[in-house]
């Protein structure tokens, strides 16, 4: 989610500073990017409320805890995969059958902000790398998505977008946010954007989709796109779940069994 004076697909209301209510929205687009290439990020996918998500296992896919209401059964979303262009013939639609919510997520800025659905059938198509450790959580970042290009615009893209966003350390991340009133969690976040002159970000609609790291040439999951202050703003970079201090849970939520849930 991202927090500004913005409509968004989701909000959170979080307290501000001086006990004020500020809202806390969801990335929805990507800010200063380009067009990726048709099969650049083949297991990037798009959810019928608004978010996206990752394909880590053909029926599996990864996104963030404010894109779900709870762990269950359910098969109110709908899963777009195997295309980039969301117009296409090509893509493939399918239900899903079961949520885990990460355990204890109250919002965005308190972290904790994964889920991972299951899907009614698996897909045909490639799935993306975790990390096997914290070691790829610095340096620069890719972020992709089909939200808005723009703070303030409620517009979806067709295609899908990229953008490179450099790595911003806990520490700055942590004085930027707390002066503003919000609650930055070190340990369960990454933070990246262009500091000095904005321009670069995810934005809404963006939110569950990766953040992304070349490594050894292939792309690995690092982060999802969670919430920050407006879309590409100097002085404000976007917040991301840090995939890899959730990795066990997240594994072990991948084992997933919807017979032994709740509806």
């Amino acid at each position: 989610m991202r927090a500004a004076l913005l409509v968004v697909t989701l909000l959170i209301s979080v307290a501000g500073p001086a006990g004020t209510a500020q809202a806390v929205d969801s990335r929805a687009e990507i800010v200063g990017g380009v067009q990726a290439g048709s099969h650049e990020f083949p297991w990037v996918v798009r959810l019928s409320n608004g978010c996206s998500g990752t394909l880590v296992r053909q029926q599996m896919v990864l996104t963030a805890a404010h894109c779900v209401k709870r762990t269950g059964k359910t098969s109110s979303i709908t899963v777009t995969a195997g295309t980039s262009d969301l117009s296409s013939s090509r893509g493939v639609d399918v239900r899903s059958v079961a949520v885990e919510r990460a355990s204890g997520f109250r919002g965005v800025t308190d972290g904790r902000d994964w889920a991972v659905i299951k899907l009614a059938k698996a897909v045909d198509a490639p799935v993306v790398s975790l990390p096997s450790g914290s070691g790829l959580d610095g340096g620069t970042f890719t972020v992709v998505g089909w939200g808005s290009t723009s703070e303030g615009s409620l517009s979806q893209q067709r295609h899908l977008r990229k953008v490179q966003v450099p790595a911003v350390s806990d520490s700055k991340c942590q004085d930027i946010y707390s002066d503003e009133g919000y609650n930055y969690v070190g340990s369960d976040m990454i933070c990246a954007g262009e500091l000095s002159r904005g321009g670069k970000d995810s934005c809404q609609g963006d939110s569950g989709g990766p953040l992304l790291k070349r490594h050894e040439s292939r792309w690995v999951q690092v982060g999802i796109v969670s919430w920050g202050v407006g879309c590409g703003r100097a002085g404000f970079p976007g917040v991301y779940t840090q995939v890899s201090h959730f990795i066990g849970d997240i594994e072990n939520a991948l084992k997933i069994d919807e017979s032994a849930l709740a509806n």
